[in-house]
């Protein structure tokens, strides 16, 4: 079994979770080891919150859960790679597939890419 370097990064490392069939990424989060030892047990995305400071299931909240289909770990362990299906057809809480959908233009200018998949108030309320 892999042993992932937790003593970097005061005990969480960065997970990159990209879709499987696609290889579009959708979101960075953080693992601690209980996020780690979740997401191998269940293999479904768990991740460390760092806002809320506790153990987050994704797709807790909304049902669009993380089905892990293959991790990897970078050359020192200190970094993952989940790639994965992504149910409900988005990542980001703000309802678009990707976190990464705002395009820094050369001028600072910042463009959206791509529609929302779901209203956040819809699903997450007032939070």
């Amino acid at each position: 079994m892999i042993e992932l370097d937790f003593s970097k990064g005061n005990g969480l490392l960065p997970a990159i979770v990209q879709e499987y069939d696609t290889g579009d990424v959708l979101m960075l989060a953080y693992i601690n080891e209980e996020a780690w030892n979740r997401t191998l047990e269940t293999g479904e995305a768990h991740f460390f919150s760092r806002s809320r400071n506790k153990l987050w299931h994704k797709g807790e909240s909304s049902g669009h859960v993380q089905k892990i289909k293959a991790v990897y770990a970078d050359c020192d362990n200190d970094t993952v790679l989940f790639q994965v299906e992504q149910l409900g057809g988005a990542a980001c809480h703000m309802g678009y597939k990707s976190c990464f959908h705002k395009k820094i233009n050369k001028n600072g200018d910042v463009t959206i890419e791509g529609d929302k998949v779901f209203d956040p108030e819809k699903v997450y309320g007032n939070e």
